[in-house]
């Protein structure tokens, strides 16, 4: 069973850092592009970064360009968002979610397993 578990959200203050982890579990995540997704109270979810499985190329949202950075770790099925320079805008729920394809938009519709999510709150 293909299972996605995320972790390392809480509290920061702003200009502060988190890395957020995505554990998988049922399936090589090599074989899958990963997102990282979020939604802030009252707004859509939004692609926050992907990353490809067939290059390993990488997606970031606008505002997050310099700050985020996400990465993949194969040997322990895992994918990284680490986020520094957090700002109070950032404050949501994260997920991550993975797709067994390639070449596709870095949106939650592309995507068609997810974890349960973990909040990040940034305080000003």
């Amino acid at each position: 069973q293909l299972q996605l578990v995320e972790s390392g959200g809480g509290l920061v203050q702003s200009g502060g850092s988190l890395r957020l982890s995505c554990a998988a579990s049922g399936f090589t995540l090599d074989y899958f592009t990963i997102g990282w997704f979020r939604q802030a109270p009252g707004k859509e979810r939004e692609g926050v970064s992907c990353i490809s499985r067939r290059d390993g190329s990488t997606y970031y949202l606008d505002s997050v360009k310099g700050r985020f950075t996400i990465s993949r770790d194969n040997a322990k099925n895992t994918v990284y968002l680490q986020m520094n320079s957090l700002k109070p805008e950032d404050t949501a729920v994260y997920y991550c979610a993975a797709v067994m394809a390639a070449g596709i938009p870095c949106g939650p519709r592309s995507m068609n397993s997810w974890g349960k999510g973990t909040l990040v709150t940034v305080s000003s």
